[in-house]
């Protein structure tokens, strides 16, 4: 059982969009700055956004007309980004499963309006389609950005599959087509995998260089640090867990830096920013190793209680309380949001992350991304759930009570200083 928390959920639900069928923990994905699209396991794709329904912001779902995906096709993951500048458009990768009786065929559809003025048309990208059949299973479709010299940018599908390999799509510009490249090209530290990758996840650092994190369905979790100019591995770590993983985030912490002559008013001038690894799995509890790059997995930090709403299946990293630094929430197959906060007491380091509020819902999460859909400055949380799409909404009245207190606190502080 969970302990009993008096922090109460800071969101408001605002809609529910009952989906045709079940979509899974790879299934939800943002295009562009302000538009959702999920993914059903029986070959349907809906866009949910908001717009302006006769001088009112309402939420609209509708179903994408993909091309070439069969409608007996298993929908398995789907991921979009925008191009870097100094190119345009929207891209969105559609992995599935077509079953034609006999066997079943595994293809990875990549769509791209090449055309001026398209770039960032859904309907019209959903016409574009380059279909690519695999010789695997796959799982997660991730992206991410290369970086190539004089600060040129580019980004690239990481598709990880069955057959204990990440494969990586990368645009050819003049062909104006994706194609694979090898992994170990860009991505040293994805070769030679223990298991099957569940989920990955790459977050750039300062001097050029990079995190990678995997989480394997044997419960193997690997973790390197790359200088990503050289397209070398700086430092490797692997951990062993008892069951498979089911999500691994990096994250940076800005904490208070302490000595014996610090007060708390300077410790708060004096930041540092430590780089964790949270890890979550279908039976253990949540983990997070802390100061990864310079700890790598020595500095486990449980998160208690996380293990009691049954398996996690989802997580993400995000600041709900507007105080700089993020609040781990997890989805559970339980049907449980669970939300935890790092907790440092002034004179301490290590400090801990507790379990802040608990949010029911009506059937298990399995995945939550948190952007700005109404495009009024204030992100919203969605979360599919096997039954639909739920949005909640920060409490309007909290957070002008929040800008209120800060900008009071402000003026007090340029009041002293004049």
């Amino acid at each position: 059982m969970l302990p009993v928390v008096d922090t109460l959920c800071p969101f408001v639900e605002d809609s529910f969009s009952r989906f045709p069928s079940q979509s899974n923990i790879y299934g939800l994905c943002q295009a562009g700055d302000q538009e959702l699209l999920a993914a059903t396991l029986k070959g349907k794709v809906v866009s949910f956004r908001y717009q302006d329904v006769q001088h009112k912001i309402r939420p609209v779902a509708k179903e994408v007309q993909f091309t070439y995906i069969p409608v007996d096709a298993e929908i398995v993951s789907i991921d979009a980004f925008n191009k870097c500048p100094p190119n345009r458009g929207l891209v969105v990768g559609i992995t599935f499963i077509k079953d034609s009786g006999d066997k079943a065929t595994p293809f990875l559809n990549i769509y791209c309006d090449y055309e001026p003025g398209s770039e960032f048309n859904l309907e019209s990208i959903a016409q574009s389609c380059l279909n690519l059949e695999l010789q695997f299973t796959p799982f997660q479709l991730y992206h991410t950005e290369l970086q190539h010299g004089e600060g040129l940018k580019e980004t690239v599908f990481l598709l990880s599959g069955h057959d204990q390999r990440i494969h990586l799509y990368k645009e050819n510009a003049s062909l104006h087509q994706f194609e694979e490249q090898p992994v170990e090209r860009f991505f040293p530290e994805l070769k030679d995998l223990p298991s099957n990758v569940l989920w990955l996840d790459v977050l750039s650092i300062d001097s050029g260089r990079r995190l990678t994190a995997y989480g394997c369905q044997n419960g193997c979790v690997g973790l390197a640090l790359v200088d990503q100019k050289e397209t070398e591995i700086l430092q490797s770590w692997r951990l062993q867990q008892d069951s498979p993983v089911s999500t691994v985030l990096l994250f940076p912490l800005k904490l208070a830096h302490y000595d014996s002559n610090t007060s708390e008013s300077q410790a708060d001038q004096h930041q540092v920013i430590e780089y964790n690894l949270l890890v979550t799995s279908t039976i253990e509890m949540a983990v997070v190793y802390r100061d990864v790059e310079r700890s790598g997995v020595s500095r486990p930090m449980c998160l208690a209680d996380s293990d009691q709403c049954d398996a996690v299946l989802c997580a993400i990293l995000i600041d709900l309380d507007f105080d700089g630094q993020p609040e781990v929430l997890l989805g559970t197959y339980g049907q449980d949001l669970l939300c935890y906060k790092f907790q440092q007491s002034i004179g301490e380091t290590e400090g801990q992350f507790q379990l802040l509020w608990r949010r029911s819902f009506r059937s298990p999460l399995l995945s939550i991304i948190y952007l700005d859909l109404t495009g009024d400055g204030l992100k919203e949380l969605a979360v599919l759930t096997i039954k639909g799409l739920h949005i909640l909404q920060h409490s309007l009245i909290t957070t002008a009570d929040l800008v209120l207190q800060r900008l009071a606190n402000r003026v007090t502080k340029l009041s002293a200083t004049t």
